[in-house]
């Protein structure tokens, strides 16, 4: 393996493990202030309990999130220092702002979330838990700006061999930002849906603490249900902008050698055979790629080789095919987790709504076991918008393996990556114990009363 292939194997592994993170924590976030609003309406104990269980069990993910997006940090300096000086006058507007302003927001207003119960009024309380979903939802929207702009280059001029920044405003403006965005944002929130439906339905099938997890799990399946179908129609959305802005992903994400037919057929599954560009056993939907590429039962999308000579044409001699493989089956296993998010979530609103929701044990099982889906769904999309952009790191103006720090030795990525492999395993190790824990705890779980005094304490002077 060459300097570049460790280089993306170390990206890819640490920008999965925190892609894990930062959905669930956003998607959480709306769910705990949703649950403190109808708590600040009608405050009871049991609402206050029901908080602090899920409030502990989103503090151990943010707190994941937090050292996971440090070491990413870090890996771009390290292995990407030709990619970094080259976009550095771009990203650095927008990722500034997101340091300053949106993690600011969330950090501050967590921390008021977390001491303020007794210090502060049940508004201000109820305020600050908003503003830290809203924090977290803008952080996510200033990275996707600058993930945008390696999909889709806008707002810059190339002086002495990097691109720099002219229109701040169109690097908002960009296209693909307002498709990505959207997408990423509200499948964000099916995860936090399906994150406390899936705990919420472990307590339901117990019967444990019904009133309560009955109650959270009615918010968090509703919001599951919207988001999911949403995140299925503004996906279609971005397949279509992706015929556009970069023919070829959605080409390899078909393995699609050869331009189609007027009326494109989807293919549903297959055996991928790149090196012959043949595929076997193919099943497929008539018309649906017409469909999903131009919302129409006629229309010809073109073909992996077409596109490789127009890119030969345009930016000079290469292999500008991605990993068509990887791409073809990312795509197909973000759909079919959307699709099946969509209809667990409906299929629960169904049996609440019929009154047998929780004599539906085996449901009940289903919908815990979903919580890996939105999960799964999420990295899938990843997958595909980053390999399926390869060779370029930014799209149509530097290729991945120019990206590359030109002075790191193979042997230091190599320790850095069995090193940061072994943290993540070690910190995901220690997160997934303390979710259980904190899980078979239960709303009950009290913290535990230090058994020394405090180094001060105030006294009454009525009691001396």
């Amino acid at each position: 393996m060459t300097v570049v292939g460790l280089a993306r194997l170390q990206f890819g592994v640490t920008t999965i493990y925190h892609f894990l993170i930062v959905p669930l924590t956003i998607g959480t976030a709306l769910q705990l202030a949703i649950l403190e609003t109808i708590y600040w309406k009608n405050p009871t104990p049991k609402m206050r309990a029901l908080l602090d269980f899920f409030g502990r069990l989103f503090l151990l993910n943010f707190a994941l999130g937090v050292v996971t997006g440090i070491l990413q940090e870090f890996q771009f300096g390290m292995n990407w220092s030709s990619y970094s000086r080259f976009v550095g006058d771009v990203f650095g507007a927008p990722l500034a702002v997101e340091a300053l302003a949106a993690f600011f927001l969330e950090s501050t207003f967590i921390a008021i979330w977390i001491f303020g119960w007794d210090w502060v009024s049940p508004r201000l309380h109820l305020w600050s838990i908003w503003l830290v979903a809203f924090g977290t939802s803008l952080s996510a929207f200033w990275i996707l700006t600058a993930n945008s702009f390696m999909q889709e280059p806008v707002g810059f001029v190339l002086r002495h061999g990097r691109a720099e920044m002219v229109n701040f405003f169109a690097l908002l403006g960009n296209p693909q930002l307002w498709v990505e965005f959207p997408h990423t944002e509200i499948a964000a929130l099916a995860t936090g849906g399906f994150f406390v439906a899936g705990i919420s339905a472990v307590f339901l099938r117990k019967g444990k603490h019904v009133e309560e997890f009955h109650l959270s799990f009615r918010v968090a399946i509703l919001t599951a249900a919207v988001a999911s179908i949403l995140v299925i129609i503004i996906g279609h959305e971005q397949a279509q902008h992706l015929i556009v802005s970069q023919p070829m992903k959605m080409a390899a994400s078909e393995a699609l050698y050869h331009t189609s037919s007027l009326h494109a057929p989807w293919t549903l599954i297959a055996w991928i055979g790149p090196v012959r560009q043949v595929n076997r056993f193919v099943m497929a939907i008539p018309y649906t790629l017409s469909i999903l590429a131009y919302n129409s039962l006629s229309g010809r999308v073109v073909g992996i080789d077409a596109l490789q000579h127009l890119y030969v044409h345009r930016y000079g001699p290469g292999w500008y095919v991605p990993p068509i493989v990887v791409t073809f089956w990312a795509f197909r296993l973000m759909i079919l987790t959307g699709f099946l998010m969509a209809a667990i979530a409906l299929r629960a609103i169904w049996l609440e709504h019929k009154g047998i929701l929780l004599k539906a044990s085996n449901f009940l099982r289903v919908v815990s076991w979903s919580i890996g889906l939105p999960l799964l769904g999420n990295i899938m999309g990843w997958v595909m918008t980053e390999v399926g952009r390869q060779p370029w790191i930014v799209f149509s103006l530097m290729k991945t393996a120019d990206g590359v720090s030109p002075t790191v030795p193979m042997a230091d990525v190599w320790i850095t990556l069995v090193g940061f492999g072994g943290l993540y395993g070690i910190l995901g190790y220690i997160d997934t114990r303390l979710l259980i824990k904190y899980v078979r705890l239960g709303p009950e779980a009290n913290e535990p009363e230090s058994p020394h005094p405090p180094l001060f304490q105030v006294v009454n002077p009525t009691d001396s």
